[in-house]
C-alpha cells in the first residue's frame, strides 16, 4: 500500500516515523510505505491524477494545503465538510474521498486526558484549520458555550460564518478577560512553539483561572503555557497524543480497521521523548 503526506515544505515533518511505527506494531512493515509528498498549489489537481495512476491509497494534507484539496475530491465525510478543511484522502475505484481525522484525534486525546467538555464553558484560541476541527468537535460533544479568541475577530467572514453556524462566538484578546467562566483553555495557535518556546498566546494570570488546559503544539513538550497551567494544578494535554490519533484515525481508514488507544498512547509517549526540553 502506497500512502504520503501531500504539502508545501515537509522536511521536518514526522509523519512518516508515526507510520512507520504504528507499521512495525502492526506487523506490516515492507508492506506499507508513507512518504513525503512534496507539491506546488497549483499542480494539487495533476498531482492528484499522478498519484491515482501510481496506485496510492490514500494520502494525508497538510497546511497550507486542507482547502485545496477539496475541489477535487469526489465526496467528503460529514465532518471534512462542515469543517471546511481535510487532512486524509482515501483513493478507491469509486474516486477520491475527503476526510477529517483531526476532529476524531482531537476527540479521542480528551477523552485520553480525562476531559470532558460537556457542559463546559471552553475558550478556544486562533482560527486556523485545526481550531475548525476543534470548535466542530466541542459543538457537536455538548459544550454549553465555544468562544473563540482572534488577533483579528473580523477579519475572516468565512469563519465567522462557521463559528456562527456551531454556536460559538468570536471575540477579541481584549475581551478574553470579561469571559465570566472559564472551564477549559485551548491553544490552537503557533504561539510557543520551537524554537519561540518563551512565548505564551496570553498571560499566566489568564491561564490561572482554568481549571484545564490543552495546547495543540506538541514541540516542545511543555510549552509555556503549560507552564503556566502546571503552576495552577490544571489538568494539562499538549499536542502529540492528538497528531498520533489523527493519524492512527487515517490509517483505520485506508486498512478498514479499528486500532486499539494503547497503540496510540504506545506511539504517543515514544514521539514525545522527542520534545523533553
Amino acid at each position: 500500500m502506497k500512502l504520503g503526506l501531500i504539502g508545501g515544505t515537509l522536511g521536518h515533518s514526522c509523519s512518516p516515523a508515526i507510520h512507520e511505527k504504528l507499521f512495525d506494531i502492526l506487523n506490516l512493515k515492507g508492506q506499507h510505505e508513507y512518504g513525503l509528498l512534496e507539491m506546488d498549489r497549483n499542480d494539487i489537481p495533476n498531482e492528484l491524477k499522478r498519484l491515482n495512476r501510481e496506485h496510492y491509497t490514500g494520502m494525508n494534507v497538510t497546511i497550507p494545503y486542507k482547502l485545496d484539496v477539496m475541489p477535487f475530491l469526489t465526496d467528503m465525510s460529514r465532518e471534512a465538510r462542515t469543517i471546511g478543511a481535510v487532512n486524509t484522502i482515501h483513493i478507491t475505484d469509486k474516486g477520491c474521498f475527503g476526510y477529517n481525522t483531526d476532529y476524531s484525534g482531537f476527540g479521542r486525546s480528551l477523552q485520553h486526558a480525562g476531559i470532558d467538555v460537556r457542559g463546559t464553558h471552553t475558550v478556544v484560541l486562533g482560527t486556523g484549520g485545526a481550531a475548525r476541527a476543534v470548535i466542530q468537535y466541542l459543538a457537536d460533544s455538548g459544550a454549553a458555550a465555544v468562544t473563540v479568541v482572534s488577533r483579528q475577530p473580523h477579519s475572516k467572514p468565512e469563519f465567522e460564518l462557521f463559528s456562527k453556524s456551531v454556536g460559538a462566538e468570536v471575540i477579541g484578546y481584549d475581551r478574553l478577560a470579561f469571559c465570566k467562566r472559564t472551564d477549559i483553555l485551548i491553544n490552537c495557535t503557533p504561539v510557543g512553539m520551537y524554537p519561540a518556546t518563551g512565548e505564551a498566546p496570553v498571560t499566566e494570570q489568564m491561564v490561572a483561572q482554568y481549571p484545564a488546559v490543552v495546547d495543540l503544539i506538541y514541540n516542545p513538550k511543555d510549552t509555556l503555557i503549560l507552564q503556566y497551567a502546571k503552576r495552577h494544578r490544571a489538568v494539562t494535554l499538549n499536542g502529540m497524543y492528538m497528531l498520533v490519533a489523527q493519524a492512527v484515525g487515517s490509517e483505520e481508514i485506508w486498512l478498514s480497521r479499528q486500532i486499539e488507544a494503547s497503540i496510540i498512547e504506545k506511539i504517543a509517549k515514544e514521539m514525545e521523548m522527542r520534545y523533553e526540553y
